[in-house]
């Protein structure tokens, strides 16, 4: 029974660190909204091709 809470804990741990390591990632590679599905095009106003409007809830 330890071994299978030590192995769940383990695993829930490597998934918050992933999740911790790729928004750190997205934030320093500039990202305004991580995840975004537009694939970063909010960082360009007035782009045509945009079809998040994250660019207008932050502004």
């Amino acid at each position: 029974m330890l071994l299978k809470n030590l192995i769940v804990i383990l695993i829930l741990a490597a998934i918050f660190a992933f999740a911790v390591g790729y928004i750190v990632k997205a934030k320093k590679s500039g990202a305004k909204c991580i995840g975004c599905p537009a694939g970063g095009c909010c960082e360009a106003k007035n782009n045509p091709g945009c079809k998040c409007n994250c660019q207008s809830k932050t502004e």
